[in-house]
C-alpha cells in the first residue's frame, strides 16, 4: 500500500512487437512495488503525438496518481524519441533513457557496452536483485533472449535468438505451402498433419532449444541449474546455483514444456526499469 513518501514512477518498455507500461509505488532503500501495467501493441512509425496518444490510453488503464518521474527502454531507434517526447510532455517530469550515461548498477562484461539492448539490461538487474547472483533470464519476445548474471553480479553475457512468433512467421513466409499456425503445443511430438507439424517444431523446438542453451551457459559459468542443493548433503553440488528466470511472450506456458525448473516473472523487465531509476536518484 502507498504511503505519502511514496513516489509514483511509470516505466515504459517499448518493445519490437509490445510496448508494455507499469506503474510502480517506489520508496527510498526498499524494492520497487508494481502496483498495475498493461500492454500495447508497438505501432511504427509513429510521431510524437501519436505516441502521446497511445499514452494517454495507456494511463486509463493504470493507476491514477501524480508521478514523480519515468524511466523508458526502448529497442526500436525510430521510436525512442517519439516516445520520450511523448512521455516528458504529458508527465511534465524527468523522463530517464536506459542507455550510455545512465548508471544501471550492474557491470557489463561486453566488448561494446553500448551495443546492449536496455530490454537486456533491465533484465539482469531485476534477476540479480530479486533473485540474487548467479541467474539466467529467459526473455521471450521477438526474439528470445539469454542473459547470464555470474557469480560476482555482474552481466557476463548472452544469447540472442529468434523467438517463437518470429519462427512460425519466417515458415509461413518462406515455404509456400506452409500456413501460420497457432503457437500452442501439440499433443504429440512426430506430428501427424503439417499444423501440428509445424507446431512442434516451433513449440517444441523453442523449449529443447532454451533448455539445451541452458545446460551448455552452466557447463561454460561452472553453474548448477538443478534444483537448489541442500546446504545439510555433504552430496551437493559445489558449484553455484543460479537462479533461472523467465519472462516475455507466453513465459508460462514455455516454462511448462522446459525440463529445467523455472521461476516466471512477467513483470521482470518494468521492474528492472523501476529499479534502474531508482539507482539514478541516489
Amino acid at each position: 500500500m502507498s504511503t505519502a513518501c511514496d513516489l509514483h514512477v511509470l516505466t515504459v518498455d517499448v518493445g519490437n512487437t509490445t510496448t508494455r507500461l507499469g506503474m510502480f509505488s517506489v520508496t527510498p532503500n526498499e524494492a520497487p512495488c508494481l502496483l498495475d501495467a498493461c500492454e500495447l501493441t508497438t505501432k511504427a512509425p509513429l510521431t510524437a503525438d501519436e505516441a502521446r496518444v497511445e499514452l494517454g490510453h495507456a494511463l486509463e488503464l493504470l493507476p491514477s496518481a501524480r508521478i514523480a518521474g519515468a524511466n523508458l527502454s526502448c529497442v526500436v531507434p525510430t521510436l525512442g524519441a517519439a516516445w520520450r517526447q511523448a512521455l516528458e510532455r504529458t508527465l511534465g517530469c524527468r523522463v530517464l533513457v536506459v542507455g550510455p550515461g545512465l548508471k544501471s548498477g550492474i557491470k557489463l562484461l561486453f566488448d561494446n557496452p553500448a551495443e546492449v539492448g536496455s530490454d537486456r539490461i533491465a533484465d539482469a538487474v531485476a534477476a540479480r536483485a530479486r533473485y540474487g547472483a548467479p541467474a539466467i533470464v529467459i526473455d521471450l519476445g521477438t526474439t528470445t533472449n539469454f542473459e547470464v548474471i555470474n557469480h560476482a553480479g555482474a552481466f557476463a553475457g548472452g544469447i540472442i535468438a529468434p523467438g517463437i512468433s518470429l519462427s512460425a512467421r519466417a515458415l509461413a513466409q518462406a515455404a509456400a505451402r506452409l500456413p501460420l499456425v497457432e503457437l500452442t503445443a501439440p499433443e504429440r511430438v512426430a506430428g501427424r498433419n503439417t499444423a501440428d507439424a509445424m507446431r512442434s517444431g516451433v513449440v517444441l523446438g523453442s523449449a529443447a532449444m532454451i533448455d539445451g542453451l541452458i545446460d551448455a551457459i552452466a557447463a561454460e559459468q561452472g553453474l548448477s541449474v538443478g534444483p537448489s542443493p541442500d546446504a545439510a548433503n555433504v552430496a551437493a553440488p559445489r558449484a553455484p546455483h543460479a537462479a533461472l528466470v523467465i519472462t516475455g511472450e507466453s513465459a508460462h506456458e514455455l516454462a511448462a514444456l522446459l525440463h529445467h525448473e523455472v521461476i516466471v516473472d512477467e513483470q521482470l523487465t518494468l521492474t528492472g526499469l523501476a529499479l534502474i531509476w531508482q539507482t539514478n536518484q541516489r
